[in-house]
């Protein structure tokens, strides 16, 4: 299970300050404990002049002394208005040995040279849901299930031009998977919780989750997949938990929420609601 940070902001700015400096900034949240330390791989992405995205990864721990030096000088370069950070823990719907899990094609954040995508959680049944990915099957370079689930997304995305609908629509082909295997006793994912970006302009973080996972890496009063966001005038920082120690200024954003940014002018206009799911999609809710 991954750690996620997204900041859009009116003006370009340096992401370091949540990337390296806070308190619990997504550096520190690599190795808070033994158990819980992100060890399978790290990434950060933004968009460079013209829209292009750049991500820069690694394979390892970020906080590692092999990695934290390539992490530190790609959180420098981040700079811009709009910037995506994650942090991996390996799902294994494949069942793979641990070593095919890691490698810099299954790194997050996932690029399609004008959209950034990062994900906590997993997709059950990767290989099944592959067909569904149409013209965009053959983009799948690793054997990462968040892959699988970017160009999914993608795909509904490019076909609705609304990456809520989008969403909503992607949550639905992932049931009908499960329905298509016979309903097995696994739930279609664990986690869909997601940071989707079609250019500099926009920020779109969506949180849903399914069974107990815990909590939150520095506070035991979150649960794990409980996301939470910080919105001024001018910015707003979204991660899978506060990145200081004053979580009065953060809000949540529970399961079954997305969160829209989009630059207006010299201002960050934020809409926050609900996912438009059908009442009939049948999904286990997460304990109360």
């Amino acid at each position: 299970m991954c750690r996620l940070f997204g900041l859009l902001s009116a003006r370009d700015e340096s992401a370091e300050p949540w990337l390296v400096r806070a308190d619990r900034s997504l550096l520190a949240q690599a190795n808070v404990t033994p158990e819980t330390a992100q060890r399978d791989g790290w990434g950060i992405g933004w968009f460079e002049d013209g829209g292009r995205a750049r991500v820069e990864k690694g394979v390892g721990q970020a906080s590692s002394d092999a990695e934290r030096p390539r992490y530190l000088a790609a959180a420098r370069d981040a700079d811009g208005p709009l910037v995506i950070g994650h942090l991996r823990h390996a799902s294994n719907p494949l069942n793979l040995p641990p070593e095919r899990l890691l490698g810099l094609e299954n790194s997050q954040p996932f690029e399609g040279h004008t959209t950034l995508f990062a994900h906590n959680g997993a997709i059950s049944f990767p290989t099944e849901t592959r067909p569904m990915l149409g013209v965009y099957e053959p983009k799948v370079r690793g054997v990462n299930d968040s892959e699988v689930l970017f160009w999914l997304l993608v795909r509904n995305t490019s076909e609705i031009q609304d990456p809520l609908l989008g969403f909503a629509h992607t949550v639905e082909d992932l049931v009908r998977v499960w329905e298509g295997l016979h309903e097995p006793a696994i739930p279609p994912f664990s986690g869909l919780n997601v940071l989707f970006s079609r250019g500099p302009e926009e920020l779109w973080a969506f949180c849903l989750w399914t069974g107990d996972h815990g909590t939150g890496l520095f506070d035991s009063h979150r649960r794990y997949y409980e996301m939470t966001y910080q919105a001024h005038p001018h910015r707003v920082v979204v991660g899978s938990e506060p990145f200081d120690r004053e979580p009065a200024v953060w809000k949540s954003l529970p399961t079954g929420s997305y969160l829209h940014a989009h630059r207006n002018g010299q201002k960050v206009d934020v809409q926050v609601g609900p996912i438009p799911l059908p009442a009939s999609l049948r999904l286990r809710p997460p304990p109360s």
